[in-house]
């Protein structure tokens, strides 16, 4: 068993009101830890159909992140887990500054920051040929934008400890059909390394990790037959693997690991 020495640890996690998905499976493990968990998300509003929601597929993973994190908090509650939960829009500069002074206000600090919340398209227009200004816009408000403030506003209310971890993707240096959403990736990888050099003099570390084909609810079953044969190991990734290695980056053990994109895809686009 790996003592990751978070006990009493305040961790910040954003994205995390699909309990299936990497934000709310990585607050579970951090309560698990021992640590204060603050999960930060902003629900997002895409049809789907109410009858298709009980399996994997788009249907379900629309109907989850469209909701709150109760089903996340009813998890946390069960574990006697100390914790805040602040619905929130990251993009906006004045909105980040609030949940930091909230989340400073009850705990004094935040020890570890994880910026999993993203954004992407879903009508097909992340093309050359198709891209809108409004898609370019939503993408990198959240996905850069957002990210950038939200470290900012952890190195301004830096404390004894520090670490941040991004979430990227496995393919963001080529993503053909999505290119905003992988352009955003590549950015936030960039800034990873970029920042990781700014604050080493604070003995804080950035680093990011960059998952594969993760059953977060929008795989089904077809499309995972198409999905696995590409994945060297054969199997999809599940958020836990994801949780896994953001609870050693943020641990003392990862204490010299800095500016590193780490993926973990099984193999996946490497």
């Amino acid at each position: 068993m790996i003592d990751y020495g978070l006990k009493n640890k305040v961790a910040l996690i954003t994205g995390a009101n699909n309990p299936q998905g990497i934000g709310a499976t990585t607050a579970i493990s951090f309560a698990r830890e021992g640590a204060k968990v603050v999960l930060v998300y902003k629900k997002i509003f895409r049809q789907f159909d109410k009858n298709k929601i009980d399996k994997n597929g788009v249907d379900k993973y629309y109907a989850a992140n469209s909701g709150n994190a109760d089903i996340v908090e009813s998890q946390l509650k069960k574990m006697n887990a100390d914790y805040i939960i602040l619905e929130s829009d990251i993009s906006d500069e004045d909105s980040v500054k609030k949940i930091y002074s909230t989340v400073i206000e009850q705990y004094g600090r935040i020890d570890i920051l994880i910026n999993n919340a993203a954004v992407d398209d879903e009508n097909g227009f992340d093309t050359i040929e198709k891209i809108t200004k409004n898609v370019i816009d939503e993408t990198f408000a959240v996905n850069v934008r957002g990210n950038i403030l939200m470290m900012r506003e952890f190195i301004k209310n830096r404390g004894d400890y520090g670490r941040i971890i991004n979430i990227s993707t496995d393919a963001a240096q080529i993503f053909a059909g999505q290119i905003t959403y992988g352009a955003s990736k590549a950015t936030l990888e960039a800034l990873t390394r970029s920042i990781a050099l700014e604050v080493a003099k604070y003995g804080i570390t950035v680093n990011c990790v960059a998952p594969g084909p993760t059953q977060t609810g929008w795989i089904d079953e077809n499309l995972e037959k198409n999905v696995v044969p590409l994945i060297p190991l054969r199997k999809l990734i599940q958020p836990e693997d994801i949780a896994d290695t953001i609870l050693f980056l943020a641990s003392e053990q990862a204490r010299m690991i800095t500016g590193q994109v780490i993926k973990v895809s099984g193999g996946h686009a490497i």
